[in-house]
């Protein structure tokens, strides 16, 4: 993770200093790696044998892909999906009693940290509050991601970071949430068209 440009065009020299045959190159400010320094590095990086992934942001990384639709990449490389088994896209294993949280597991952690402290504050939590709790933690917590607008996304990269958590965890307690209550206005048209079907109505 770099904060300027300049650092992220030293990967190649870094690469061959090393014998690095994968790099992660994540992307949490655009400033600080521009997507046209993307293409480039891809293709000084394969040149010299090395695998590398730009996930944007970081916390979009699993064991085959990273980003977010409409960017999605896929990737193959064991260096990298042993990283992404630990580290990227947040993953909880969480047990729920009486509709409470009572314990969360992390199994795969933000890099940053967030996952970890959003999981301790949710022990307790009633499920239906969960998820807006975990927005609201993951707001306050010194995420690393930018809150400028990316125009291939039409949303900030802090923002989809927040949605990466929140799905997360809404997978996880899915089948434990309330039912969503519905209004059903009096005289739907499909109220009407049955009442019609009714025996006894005349058109």
């Amino acid at each position: 993770l770099g904060e300027v440009a300049g650092v992220a065009q030293l990967l190649p020299e870094i690469v061959r200093l090393t014998g690095a045959t994968a790099v992660i190159a994540p992307i949490d400010r655009t400033e600080s790696l521009p997507l046209g320094l993307v293409g480039q590095l891809r293709g000084w990086l394969e040149g010299q044998g090395a695998a590398v992934v730009f996930p944007r942001p970081f916390c979009t990384l699993t064991e085959t892909q990273y980003n977010r639709t409409p960017n999605v990449e896929h990737y193959d490389h064991p260096l990298i999906r042993r990283f992404a088994a630990h580290f990227g896209r947040p993953k909880f294993d969480v047990q729920v009693a009486g509709g409470h949280i009572q314990k969360i597991e992390i199994v795969r952690e933000a890099a940053c940290g967030c996952s970890h402290h959003v999981a301790e504050e949710l022990v307790n939590v009633h499920v239906d509050e969960a998820i807006e709790q975990a927005g609201m933690l993951h707001h306050h917590f010194p995420c690393l991601a930018s809150m400028n607008q990316e125009a291939d996304y039409g949303d900030t990269l802090m923002h989809i970071s927040g949605d990466c958590l929140r799905d997360a965890l809404k997978e996880e307690i899915r089948q434990h949430l309330s039912p969503t209550p519905y209004v059903r206005p009096h005289g739907r048209s499909e109220d009407v068209a049955s009442e019609r079907r009714e025996p006894g109505w005349n058109a």
